[in-house]
């Protein structure tokens, strides 16, 4: 196996798209970390997951238009965007924000699976749209860019209205009581959160993506209960189980998404124990 892998490297054209995806995964994991603790603490996790549902939908009219490659950030951007901002609004309705999540993730997912039968998509392309692709091929130097970038927005975003973000996480009423815009800060995140999982979903998979984002968390709040520590243990443990799922995948020849998330789990369980 370590042949395996170290053949990986005898090649400049796969060193360059291996580091190309692990430039991605790494912004993707430190994005994910932070603005999971935000959405786990709120109880939004949720929505998380149906916006990876959502994006699911995205890249499937991306394929049924024949756009998928060159176009697929591009459509899958602006409509899970928009469908941050729907959950974010029919979760304070009286539909309720698990009813809502739940609708909106089932249909999306049925609409993107009869849109890739539609469009001559295979199981397999359906298997890495969901699970994240086997090859990194897929993985773009525009995604790179894309994903540094967020990080560094998301970063930025943290440092500066730590405390504005600290207050909206744990009492909304105090926060709006004082003046704090808690609607346009719970917007900013949540878009921020749609964008980190548009990015990631190539890598980790529509479905698979949502443990990024809470499953470092999790795995922060056994060890900490300080919520800066809690952001910096999350953001340390994902770039770790992300590190040792990429290579666990490279050796194995696997799929990213399911090797980064028992990466994952396996240090929640462990800690949890």
């Amino acid at each position: 196996m370590i042949d395996t892998f170290l053949s990986l490297f005898s090649t400049p054209s796969i060193v360059k798209i291996i580091v190309t995806a692990l430039i991605v995964g790494l912004s993707v994991s430190v994005c994910s970390a932070l603005l999971g603790v935000n959405l786990v603490l709120k109880k939004y996790s949720m929505i998380g997951d149906g916006l990876s549902h959502v994006g699911y939908g995205a890249l499937s009219i991306a394929a049924a238009l024949k756009l998928s490659g060159n176009y697929t950030l591009e459509i899958a951007l602006p409509i899970v965007i928009i469908a941050a901002f729907f959950l974010l609004k029919m979760s304070g309705s009286k539909i309720g924000g698990d009813a809502a999540i739940a609708v909106v993730s089932v249909v999306s997912l049925s609409v993107g699976t009869i849109l890739l039968n539609l469009s001559g998509g295979t199981a397999s392309d359906a298997c890495n749209s969901l699970f994240g692709s086997a090859s990194l091929i897929t993985i773009t130097e525009k995604d790179m860019v894309l994903s540094l970038i967020l990080s560094a927005v998301v970063i930025a975003v943290y440092l500066i209205f730590w405390r504005k973000i600290f207050l909206i996480t744990f009492d909304e009423d105090y926060a709006r009581a004082i003046g704090i815009r808690v609607d346009t800060y719970n917007m900013v995140l949540a878009v921020l959160t749609a964008v980190t999982i548009v990015l990631g979903m190539q890598l980790m998979g529509a479905i698979l993506i949502s443990g990024l984002i809470i499953l470092p968390t999790l795995t922060a709040l056994k060890m900490s209960k300080s919520f800066t520590k809690v952001l910096i243990n999350s953001v340390i443990i994902s770039l770790i189980c992300f590190i040792i799922g990429f290579i666990s995948a490279l050796i194995l020849n696997l799929q990213m998404g399911p090797s980064i998330v028992i990466a994952n789990f396996i240090a929640f369980t462990l800690l949890s124990v």
